[in-house]
């Protein structure tokens, strides 16, 4: 495709999720589906929940777009699409009813044991049987997609990090243009504009948040996509790109597991959640994510013959910097509620 032809593409969702995303606005805001301010609560306004009933659906038209467009004919990637679908369904309806966590977790395994069959290679290169790295990816996938939601507790920080991952993969299909990479190419690009259009309405102070219904799909796309780079060698990519959220979900899950806390349930104790509490803005806090973010990116692609845990381990060190700036750097005025 032609600089122009992407940017065509891009633009196309881009402008759709700003339309859209201000049509579920109006939606919402009518019906009063509000997400209420409490204890665990990171706003302090009575704020509409369910933009993902714009970014889901987005989605979903994206990567059938771009299945079509690459020629996809197995049944697996088409059944895993349905999947996400189907997640977002279950997620809205999560949203205004409260499902149990066993009906959540039990149909998030089901999304993922399916989608498992549009992986056609093994995702850690076979160095364990395959019936064990199925095992592993299923774990790791449901992981990815919870974590995604538990991360989206202030405004802009999802759509930052989505679209971050999402430009990554864009890079990695303009400088490594192998088939296998084009199609994830075409999807990171369609990521990054649609999370563009919902920033639009979703950065400080945001007029509508995410819901369920758009962290839960997002997530699990975005795991299908990263465990296909991994499948395709470039296992290293696939773990830097997302490796904030990565780290900032699974220590506090890890904290909270010691503490025999119920870990699905909310709470204020990721470290983005902590420098909201010091008084930083949750601008400024999605911003610092989105600027290391970029310089994660700069790791992926510096010098590809350097070693990928290397890269990896360098990858840490920007986001233990990040993690300290959040904890340590100074601040004026109140904290943000």
């Amino acid at each position: 495709m032609t600089f122009a032809g992407l940017a065509t593409f891009s633009s196309i969702f881009l402008i759709g999720a700003m339309l859209l995303t201000w049509g579920v606005l109006v939606y919402l805001r009518r019906k009063a589906i509000l997400d209420m301010p409490n204890h665990r609560s990171s706003h302090a306004v009575p704020t509409p929940r369910g933009g993902g009933l714009a970014v889901t659906p987005l989605l979903i038209v994206l990567v059938a777009v771009v299945f079509i467009h690459t020629g996809v004919r197995d049944t697996g990637p088409w059944l895993m699409l349905a999947a996400g679908a189907g997640l977002g369904v279950l997620s809205w309806l999560d949203d205004r009813r409260d499902l149990s966590a066993a009906i959540r977790f039990a149909c998030q395994f089901m999304a993922v044991i399916i989608g498992v069959f549009a992986i056609d290679k093994p995702v850690l290169g076979g160095v364990v049987p395959d019936w064990l790295d199925h095992v592993l990816v299923v774990l790791a996938w449901v992981w990815f997609i919870n974590l995604f939601n538990f991360m989206d507790g202030i405004d802009g920080i999802t759509g930052v990090e989505a679209g971050s991952i999402g430009l990554g993969v864009f890079i990695l299909a303009l400088l490594i243009p192998l088939p296998q990479f084009i199609g994830l190419g075409y999807i990171g690009l369609g990521v990054t504009s649609i999370m563009a259009g919902f920033l639009i309405w979703n950065w400080h102070p945001a007029r509508l948040f995410l819901g369920d219904v758009g962290s839960i799909p997002l997530g699990f796309i975005l795991g299908w996509v990263l465990l296909q780079l991994a499948a395709e060698g470039a296992w290293a990519v696939a773990l830097i790109l997302p490796s904030y959220y990565l780290f900032d979900a699974t220590i506090t899950l890890i904290k909270r597991a010691l503490r025999r806390e119920k870990i699905w349930q909310a709470h204020r104790e990721h470290f983005y959640q902590q420098a909201t509490q010091r008084g930083l803005k949750h601008s400024t806090v999605s911003a610092m994510i989105g600027i290391t973010n970029l310089v994660l990116i700069a790791v992926c692609f510096t010098e590809f013959d350097t070693p990928g845990w290397m890269r990896v381990v360098a990858a840490a060190m920007v986001v233990f910097g990040l993690v300290g700036m959040m904890l340590r750097m100074p601040v004026k005025g109140r904290a943000e509620p």
